[in-house]
């Protein structure tokens, strides 16, 4: 995508509750390309986040160059966070976009700290770092050089194909520490993909996108996430799905059942009476004990899952370089819940 750069000099004169929290605010601005979105630019006292001790999470430390996401995905887990800076969980998070325009800067100073230890860094697992905005902001490419040049492994997890802008500079820079990517996609319905996640690129475009970072010499995982009980969930549809992504070259897979966390449940819900009427009452109680679903349709669909995978021979074990990818393995954490690790931003806001 293009932008015109003079277009991002127009200030938004519209004082959201939540831009008081923002510490480090430069300014406002809108786009011609993004109708309907605001970019906040921050300045951000720190770019690394921990990650708490008592996480499922399979990795230490996180970065997560945005705030807010334009993939407007209604069942987004991230969705809560958005709260912390007083903007809704549902229009907000899909219009007011936090960047971290500093990012690169901060974490290279973060890296060179005598006290590093160059655990892996994962991100990707609160919002997608390659969304459409990243294509204009380019801070991708000075995060992971920062890392690299600092030794420090790191995974990447992503909808968007704005990551084909950087896979030769990822291929490069895996001959210094190991690198792993994953692409999410749960589904291959373009219609039901375009009513669940408006702004991703299609599913075509995502394996696509596998076949082009396979090729490229890197690893690929796909997490194979959220499966929606009765609409993404039966057999035929997995084996479909997998079977796809076998024939990309994908170095794993697993699944992660639709997890509605506070902030997603009350944007999922509403849309599924729209598009789903008949299955509010099914997810009413399938989630009626919180944001899991039930044990019991997590164990048949893990068990599902598992047996598809092995007839296409894609075991359980971690596929090369995608140690530290949300799901990827069965081993990272069980493929029937998403994991609510504590938000480390609310702790370092900016």
């Amino acid at each position: 995508m293009r932008w015109d750069r003079q277009a991002l000099a127009i200030e938004d004169g519209e004082a959201l509750p939540g831009l008081g929290r923002l510490a480090g605010l430069v300014r406002s601005v809108r786009t011609p390309e993004f109708a309907g979105v605001t970019f906040h630019e921050v300045n951000s006292k720190s770019a690394l986040n921990r990650i708490g001790a008592k996480s499922p999470m399979p990795f230490p430390w996180s970065v997560n160059p945005y705030r807010g996401c334009t993939h407007g995905c209604v069942y987004c887990f991230a969705r809560g966070t958005h709260s912390y800076l007083e903007f809704d969980t549902g229009h907000d998070f899909d219009t007011q976009i936090v960047v971290k325009i500093n990012i690169a800067e901060v974490l290279r100073r973060e890296l060179a700290r005598p006290g590093w230890l160059r655990e892996h860094v994962a991100m990707g697992t609160n919002t997608d770092p390659y969304q459409r905005a990243e294509g204009r902001y380019q801070l991708m490419p000075g995060v992971v050089r920062a890392l690299a040049g600092s030794g420090t492994p790191f995974s990447i997890l992503t909808k968007g194909t704005v990551l084909s802008r950087d896979l030769p500079l990822l291929a490069a820079l895996q001959e210094d520490v190991p690198v792993g990517l994953g692409v999410s996609l749960a589904l291959l319905d373009p219609d039901l993909q375009a009513r669940l996640e408006p702004g991703t690129p299609s599913p075509k475009a995502r394996l696509d996108l596998i076949r082009r970072i396979t090729g490229a010499g890197l690893p690929c995982g796909v997490l194979v996430a959220p499966v929606l009980p009765h609409l993404t969930d039966r057999p035929e549809q997995l084996r479909e799905l997998v079977g796809q992504l076998k024939q990309a070259g994908v170095t794993g897979v697993s699944a992660v059942t639709l997890h509605l966390r506070p902030g997603a449940r009350e944007w999922f819900f509403p849309w599924l009476a729209r598009v789903h009427p008949e299955l509010v009452g099914v997810y009413e109680r399938l989630y009626a004990r919180g944001a899991n679903a039930a044990s019991d349709y997590r164990r048949m669909l893990s068990a599902r899952f598992a047996g598809i995978r092995e007839e296409f021979g894609l075991g359980s074990q971690d596929p090369p370089g995608t140690r530290g990818i949300p799901g990827a393995t069965d081993a990272s954490f069980p493929a029937g819940s998403m994991p609510t690790p504590r938000e480390p931003e609310q702790e370092t806001l900016f």
